[in-house]
């Protein structure tokens, strides 16, 4: 007697249209909380709808275009099973990158990769990323979730979006602007935000034998909170600096460091030197330099040591941008200057020693 054999199917090669069904519903109600009103449409259609012509009011509209992931820092998520924070350093990656010409954050996709679909937790990083809108401006407008069975683990999963905002011409921000002179105020990031964590995660786990779950005196509590720490969303602050005081240009520090992002909204005849004596990083900057004998250039060029976005203005706008800050509660203060290049052969660089 022949065997019967079963045929083939999508669901036996790994991937359950009927679970992705499942998050698409739960995730809606997410989503509808981003809605701007130049949304046209729901969840579901091939493309995310935006109504062009709110850019009328325009003379002479700039579109900006970002995209970004966050790095490792799924792997903290995944090892702790927390899913519904790393939506929020997503779209800081993308939206702050966007506003630092001066564009208004206008509407967001997402790419959600899993190795298995668990509708909770596709929702659950959906959430994160529809409050990150929100706390953006943005809208979420529409994604996409893949399931990669054989190509990831059913736990693992990782993230990327795309953002789109727009600027007048005559407001865009950038090298253009800055003049000798200029100060540069530093605002606060919230922790690590999104960068360095395969450093991070080679010093504590690899080198110092840590463990998530671990309380840090010095953090004031367990290593997994702070790493999942989420990164601060500027957007809307620097749209309202932007209003109330003169802003030459905007630099969101990630990946390279302080020095090395600043640097890239200098122009080639001037120079920025920040003085770090002006503030003291946090404990976490410590820890990681100190459990791997980190070298202060080498955390200085992967870690934002404690400064998450900076702000190129005149002097005469220093008082009013610091005040215009604080009000909305962010951490602000003077960090440096722009000068003459003179015998500088970088845009920018660090002086002094950190605060204790």
């Amino acid at each position: 007697m022949t065997e019967k054999t079963t045929g083939a199917s999508y669901a036996a090669a790994g991937v359950d249209i009927e679970a992705g069904d499942r998050a698409v519903e739960l995730m809606k109600e997410w989503v509808k909380k981003t809605q701007r009103p130049e949304v046209l449409g729901g969840l579901g259609g091939f493309a995310g709808l935006f109504d062009a012509s709110a850019l009328k009011r325009y003379e002479r509209p700039l579109l900006a275009s970002a995209t970004d992931g966050v790095g490792t820092k799924v792997d903290i998520a995944r090892q702790l099973g927390v899913y519904d924070t790393i939506g929020h350093d997503l779209v800081a990656m993308v939206m702050d990158d966007i506003v630092v010409c001066g564009a208004e954050p206008l509407f967001m996709t997402d790419y959600i990769c899993v190795g298995k679909v668990h509708p909770e937790r596709v929702a659950a990083i959906v959430k994160g990323i529809a409050e990150g809108c929100v706390l953006a401006g943005c809208a979420l407008v529409g994604g996409e979730t893949a399931e990669h069975p054989g190509l990831l683990g059913p736990d693992d999963f990782d993230v990327a979006g795309a953002g789109t905002g727009v600027v007048e011409y005559d407001r865009l921000l950038g090298a253009d602007r800055i003049r000798t002179g200029d100060a540069v105020i530093a605002m606060a990031s919230s922790g690590l935000h999104s960068n360095g964590y395969s450093l991070v995660r080679h010093v504590l786990f690899e080198r110092a034998k840590m463990s998530l779950d671990q309380y840090v005196e010095e953090l004031g509590r367990t290593l997994g909170e702070e790493l999942l720490e989420p990164t601060k969303i500027y957007s809307l602050d620097c749209m309202a600096l932007t209003r109330t005081a003169e802003v030459h240009a905007y630099s969101h520090i990630t990946g390279g460091g302080l020095a090395a992002n600043l640097a890239r909204v200098i122009p080639d005849h001037l120079h920025a030197t920040v003085d770090r004596s002006t503030w003291a990083p946090g404990a976490i900057f410590d820890l990681v330099g100190k459990a791997g004998q980190v070298e202060q250039l080498e955390l200085e060029k992967t870690l934002n040591m404690g400064v998450g976005m900076m702000a190129v203005v005149p002097q005469e706008s220093v008082d009013v941008a610091l005040t215009a800050l604080a009000d909305r509660g962010v951490d602000a203060w003077v960090a440096g200057e722009i000068l003459d290049r003179g015998d500088h052969t970088e845009g920018a660089t660090m002086t002094g020693s950190y605060a204790s």
